[in-house]
């Protein structure tokens, strides 16, 4: 981060404060965001996603199988994994 810049998220914070708060405080950085409105658009993107024309690895980085749902939230939480995709 340099001073005077911005720093958005998307996504809902996991922490009750941010981190390095009073340095970037002091260094004049801006810090936003907020829920990613995913369900807008997942009628819209998922068949791209399903037929390949939209690359979802950029995203996800991990996949697993409906039974593996309860493994990708501990993986989540765990900060072992960002996104996990789930194959049906």
């Amino acid at each position: 981060m340099r001073p005077g810049g911005a720093v958005g998220r998307v996504g809902v914070p996991q922490e009750e404060s941010i981190p390095e708060g009073f340095t970037t405080f002091m260094d004049n950085v801006a810090i936003a965001g907020g829920p990613a409105p995913a369900r807008a658009y997942i009628e819209e993107l998922l068949p791209d996603v399903l037929e390949g024309r939209i690359e979802p690895g950029r995203v996800f980085d991990r996949v697993g199988l409906l039974d593996d749902v309860p493994d990708g939230y501990r993986a989540m939480n765990d900060r072992e994994a960002i996104k996990v995709l789930i194959e049906f």
